[in-house]
């Protein structure tokens, strides 16, 4: 009885100096994004190649657009390639998320380019504007300002930092979830960026989060734009009546149909578009709370289920055709929380003399294999140059497209 007792006094001794043995280990956290997921699903996001792609495995061939139009590849070897910007004297800048690159890209006098990458180590750099000479990059809730960059391109100087002036949530305040910026220079002279939900569906500081906002670019003088935006990644102003338009993108795990994402009108300062209680006329199962959707803003158009509508941009050139003027041009990165692929293209929101979208209409097709269910290229984002070309970033291909028009 002793020797028995000594040997069990012994064994749990033992455990006592190997805690992994004397316990199962925690389950691994769940990720934000998964949250809510079905049980049994295997839906997952598609993770984007941070790599360089060999120029004869990017797809600009099997690109389809309306007649009169041609694709070439502006520029490639530029993984991740996100949000554009166009300098003064026509350098394109590229954001990224996951690979924490600013890319610089400029044309050679034989048309070819020149990648450079001015900054990287940064967390989530998606968000950048040009204010003057300044390259302004909003990498979650750090903004840094580059200035007189065209011409330090060899040769970066150390950035301005401004992320107490402008004072945006953390990544702790998200979550880890739609930390990332997409940025705008206004009329007003104001930059506009999106603070998005630190969630996928839930109760939220709707002073704080789900919200467009403006900034002097000192970072002074904070202004609400527009509430219950669940996640915007593209806004641009109209160039006429200069109002603010913008993507979003609604949340997940409510079906393969529902909801739309969306593209909003903002006709006044702080108009509220319904998160998380509603997108349009749809009541959030989850988060609705009794409220009806008729007390917000309604979509000015929707633009299908989990397509992932990111950057937009008015067409303020004189190459395309005329029906092209003025219209928003949208970038659809493409659906992963639904069992049949959707987007993976461009759009074309057509809006008439009122301001009003008669139509969304393809562009830029192609990259969606429907029959076997896959994706050569993701579209994030298409910029206007001052040739009137219009550029489209490629996340997946880590190339940028030039899309032109002759007769």
């Amino acid at each position: 009885m002793v020797r028995t007792s000594l040997l069990a006094a012994g064994f749990l001794a033992a455990l006592a100096t190997f805690p992994a043995l004397a316990q199962a280990p925690a389950p691994a956290p769940v990720p934000g994004w998964a949250i809510g997921r079905p049980e049994g699903s295997t839906l997952a996001p598609h993770a984007p190649r941070l790599t360089v792609t060999p120029v004869d495995q990017v797809p600009v061939g099997a690109l389809r657009l309306p007649p009169g139009f041609q694709a070439e590849i502006y520029a490639h070897g530029i993984p991740g390639a996100r949000m554009m910007a166009e300098g003064p004297n026509g350098t394109v800048f590229a954001g990224t998320r996951a690979i924490g690159r600013v890319y610089a890209i400029s044309r050679n006098p034989d048309g070819t380019t020149r990648t450079r990458i001015i900054a990287q180590g940064l967390n989530n750099p998606n968000g950048i504007v040009m204010v003057g000479n300044s390259l302004f990059v909003i990498a979650l809730n750090r903004v840094l300002r580059y200035d007189n960059i065209e011409a330090n391109l060899d040769n970066v100087p150390a950035p301005v930092e401004l992320t107490e002036a402008f004072g945006l949530p953390g990544d702790a305040d998200h979550g880890g979830n739609h930390h990332w910026k997409f940025a705008t220079l206004g009329p007003d002279g104001r930059i506009y960026t999106n603070v998005g939900a630190p969630c996928n569906i839930c109760e939220i500081d709707r002073e704080r989060f789900a919200l467009l906002v403006s900034f002097n670019p000192d970072g002074s003088d904070r202004r609400i734009e527009a509430r219950g935006v669940r996640n915007s990644v593209g806004m641009a102003h109209h160039p006429i009546t200069r109002e603010l338009w913008a993507s979003n993108n609604s949340r997940d795990w409510a079906g393969d149909d529902s909801p739309d994402d969306t593209l909003y009108r903002v006709r006044r300062a702080g108009e509220d578009f319904g998160y998380p209680f509603c997108v349009g006329s749809w009541a959030d199962p989850q988060e609705n709370k009794g409220r009806n959707c008729s007390e917000f803003s309604q979509p000015a158009a929707l633009l299908g289920p989990h397509v992932a509508a990111l950057g937009m941009r008015f067409y303020t050139g004189t190459m395309f055709p005329e029906q092209y003027r003025n219209q928003i041009f949208i970038a659809r990165r493409g659906s992963w929380n639904r069992t049949r692929l959707t987007g993976f293209d461009v759009v074309v929101a057509k809006l008439d003399a009122q301001g009003n979208v008669t139509a969304v209409e393809e562009f830029l097709t192609g990259l969606r294999d429907d029959a076997n269910q896959r994706f050569l290229g993701r579209p994030v984002d298409v910029q206007v140059l001052r040739d009137g070309s219009m550029l489209v970033a490629d996340e997946q291909m880590g190339a940028i497209y030039r899309i032109t028009y002759r007769q």
